[in-house]
This record gives structure tokens, C-alpha cells and sequence, in this order.
């Protein structure tokens, strides 16, 4: 899942379900080899908005079929919590170009390099994110409307992860020697004050 379709993701939810902002992602990917690798995304969608979400889809809504319905991708398994939330989670494993894809084809804001053998950089653009997150949500240019947005995202983030044998160079935060990751907070990418650089990146040694 590249960084442009968790912010999509946001939106989408936002507009089929009303105000179902409130959700958690996390966007992985574990570079295996110089051309491979697997994806893991996990969204959690609250309590507050889930059943609402269900309903709309028992009732056969707009989106309810749609390739943008919540969690009725291929592959995607639904998991009903107890304390009422919904968790979508997608594993998916082949070619990094492929993997990385948006859903409409290849896209110009993910970038896997080979820059020696078998060692990988992957990076992801982060320009588009508050644009796309501000179109889901109607492009709520109104202070008032704009506030009311923010209330739905409150407290939720967007986590991106990458992974593999040993991360050797990172502008993320890096976890241990094979994971680096970056922790967006939704609400600062919907008023702009989100303190990204101009992509995020790591580098994979996957020897």
C-alpha cells in the first residue's frame, strides 16, 4: 500500500459511511529480496463507526459492492472485535513494483532501487498526503466544517513500516535492525501541519 492510498483510504471512508474517519492503519512492507517481498495493511475502524459501516453494507449502500467498500478487496479478512471495532487486515506477497501499485496501476509517489546487489531502497513521496486526505474529506475549506473533520480523525494515525534483514539507512524511526517506521497523525495531515520531509525512505539489505 503505497502512502497516497492510506490517505484515499481516509477519505473514502469519510464520505461512504458519512463521518468514518475514525480508523487506525498500518501500511508494511518487508522487502525480501531484490525484486520481492510481502505486504501487510491493517485498518481498524472504531467502535463509534463500524456498525455503522456494517449496515450500509447489509443494506446493499453505494459502496457497498464497490472495489472502495471497507475490506471487500480479495484477500481481505474482516475481523469483528469485541469492544465493537472492525479490523481489515491484507497480506499480499510477489513482485515489490507490483505490490506497491496503487489500485488504479503503477504510481509515480513509491520508488523500489536496487542500489547494489541485493540492496534495496524503497521511499515513498509525501507531498499528495494532505491533499488526498483534504479531497476525502470534501475539501472542507470551511473553518467550521474543517473543524468537524479534524474531531473525527482525532487521535488516529496512519503507520508506515519497512522491513527486512537489516535496514542500513533510514530517515524514519528505525525499530530494532530491520524495521524503520513513521507514525502520521491524520489530524496534522488534514490542517497541514504534519512535519514531513519530502519522502520518506529506507534501505534494505536483504543478503
Amino acid at each position: 500500500m503505497t502512502l497516497k492510498t492510506v490517505s484515499r483510504l481516509a477519505g473514502i471512508l469519510l464520505l461512504s459511511a458519512g463521518l468514518a474517519g475514525c480508523m487506525d492503519v498500518t501500511a508494511e512492507i518487508d522487502v525480501q529480496s531484490e525484486t520481492t517481498g510481502k505486504t501487510t495493511t491493517v485498518m481498524t475502524v472504531g467502535s463509534e463507526f463500524y456498525p455503522m459501516i456494517k449496515q450500509m453494507a447489509e443494506a446493499g449502500g453505494d459502496n457497498a459492492g464497490g472495489s472502495e467498500a471497507f475490506c471487500k478487496e480479495e484477500g481481505d479478512v474482516l475481523t469483528e472485535n469485541a469492544d465493537g471495532s472492525g479490523t481489515c487486515t491484507s497480506i499480499k506477497e510477489g513482485d515489490l513494483t507490483t505490490l506497491t501499485a496503487d489500485s488504479d496501476g503503477p504510481n509515480s509517489d513509491t520508488s523500489i532501487t536496487v542500489v547494489s546487489p541485493g540492496v534495496v531502497r524503497v521511499a515513498f513521496k509525501t507531498n499528495e498526503m494532505t491533499s488526498q486526505i483534504n479531497e476525502g474529506a470534501g475539501g472542507a475549506e470551511d473553518a467550521q466544517a474543517k473543524a468537524m473533520m479534524k474531531t473525527y480523525f482525532e487521535g488516529h494515525t496512519a503507520t508506515i513500516r519497512i522491513k527486512g534483514k537489516r535496514i542500513t539507512e533510514t530517515n524514519m524511526t528505525k525499530v530494532g535492525d530491520n524495521t524503520a517506521e513513521m507514525v502520521l497523525n491524520f489530524t496534522e495531515l488534514l490542517d497541514g501541519t504534519a512535519n514531513l520531509p519530502e519522502e520518506l525512505f529506507a534501505i534494505v539489505d536483504t543478503r
